[in-house]
């Protein structure tokens, strides 16, 4: 089982003013809202990656056939034939509008037979609940999925039974996904995407990809082109249930030659596998239970063994990342050290555009601070566009309010109001409740030298 785990790296500001707050963002306080209506995202399609059949299969293999523990999974499994799915519970009211859309792209660009239905029959079910429901479970999960179970209570029952081990299915039949009900409908969305995949598709993460919700980095939210190629391939008819690896193996080169067809001509990269002492020492850095001291140890020995083994790309990039979240608070220039090598090693690959987005909202507020508008809006600029196109409202609102307050800075206080009015909308379904947003608006409006926050 792979649940949802909240680390302490929502990527975005929290750690430039700590703000503190009662309370959850309910489903009420969302919908009584003083502010601009909530603004979402149409259906579009991700654009399909540009990679080889032979790193597909790799990536395919290891996803596919080992859990994220480094476990082994003895067969193949997935969903044969046409699949059902009902919501039960007390969902949200952005859940029925998020989960039409995916579907219909599962349906699209993964040639996935879904459909949903209200029949306790169905194959997968998504109950919402509580977030303190779903903790009183499994305590560090925002959400999760079991295998062979159909509601929460039924889980609590058959938890720690063979019915619910992942390694000894041999075909997928019945599943259920846990959803929180009154987190921000960004939250449960992101949720969604990466459970359902799950119910789906592959079981394993895996840190070394960088454009994936396969990855427990959750710098993406939502299913990219790479995702939709893999469950693609899962549900092709060339595979099927109860495979070894070395039958799925034989399979897929024809497989991947059929819906990727440009990919038998590109060259393969090469790629060292994540080793689980890095794992662990992210975990530990960026978790909430070890103390500040153990999590600054598990940040160094992240860089060391990326250093060690070479890395260049974004698993250097997220360990100093890590360091930096951890140094904000305490030496604001260290962590900046390490905010700017972060970007440096992202800026290596047009594969971590999204991940630089999450860094720049960093590097900008440092700017900000210092009363450099022209730096601020030079780091802000080239992301705005990722975050819209990763469906990202939290960090796309939080580009925009931070470009709002360099602009006032210049004087461009037009300008500024109507960015920052059209932020308002994204905010409210990146973050939630009036009080969420009114603190994102507050910590970011503090940061300019000489300003009391609004």
């Amino acid at each position: 089982m792979r649940p949802r785990v909240l680390l302490a790296l929502v990527m975005l500001l929290n750690a430039c003013m700590p703000v503190s707050q009662s309370g959850t963002a309910t489903r009420a306080v969302i919908a009584e809202s003083s502010l601009p209506p909530m603004k979402t995202f149409g259906l579009a399609a991700a654009p399909r990656p540009a990679i080889s059949n032979d790193d597909l299969i790799r990536d395919f293999l290891e996803l596919s056939f080992e859990m994220e523990s480094g476990r082994a999974l003895p067969v193949f499994t997935r969903f044969e034939g046409p699949i059902t799915l009902r919501v039960t519970g007390s969902p949200p009211p952005t859940l029925s509008g998020d989960l039409r859309a995916l579907l219909t792209r599962l349906r699209a660009e993964a040639g996935i037979p879904i459909t949903t239905t209200t029949s306790a029959s169905a194959n997968i079910t998504i109950e919402a609940v509580p977030r303190q429901s779903i903790k009183r479970v499994l305590p560090q999960a925002a959400c999760f999925v079991a295998p062979n179970v159909g509601s929460l209570a039924d889980y609590r029952s058959a938890r720690r039974s063979p019915r619910t081990n992942w390694t000894l299915l041999e075909t997928r039949t019945r599943l259920a996904i846990f959803l929180p009900n009154d987190a921000s409908p960004q939250e449960v969305r992101d949720c969604l995407h990466e459970e359902l995949a799950q119910a789906l598709g592959p079981l394993n993460d895996l840190y070394r990809l960088p454009d994936s919700v396969f990855n427990d980095d959750n710098v993406h939210t939502v299913l990219t082109g790479f995702d939709m190629m893999i469950l693609r391939a899962t549900y092709a008819p060339e595979l099927r249930s109860g495979m070894s690896r070395a039958e799925v193996s034989r399979r897929l080169p024809a497989v991947f030659a059929r819906i990727n067809p440009a990919g038998r001509y590109r060259g393969t990269r090469a790629v060292s596998p994540t080793p689980q002492a890095w794992s662990e020492a992210i975990q530990t850095a960026l978790g909430p239970s070890s103390s500040p001291a153990a999590r600054r140890r598990a940040s160094d020995e992240a860089i060391r063994i990326a250093a060690q083994n070479g890395w260049t790309g974004n698993r250097r990039g997220f360990a100093h990342y890590a360091k930096a979240r951890l140094l904000q608070s305490t030496d604001p220039g260290a962590a900046r050290a390490q905010y700017e090598l972060a970007d440096r090693f992202y800026a290596r690959s047009p594969d971590t555009r999204l991940h630089r987005a999450y860094v720049s909202t960093q590097l900008s507020a440092y700017a900000i601070s210092e009363g450099d508008a022209a730096r601020a809006l030079a780091l802000i600029e080239p992301h705005i566009a990722a975050a819209r196109a990763s469906q990202n409202a939290a960090l796309l609102a939080t580009l925009q309010l931070l470009k709002a307050e360099a602009l006032a800075m210049q004087g461009r206080i037009a300008e500024a109001r109507a960015l920052r009015l059209d932020s308002l909308g994204w905010a409210r379904y990146g973050f939630g409740a009036d009080w969420a947003v009114r603190a994102k608006l507050s910590e970011i409006a503090a940061l300019s030298p000489g300003k009391t926050p609004v």
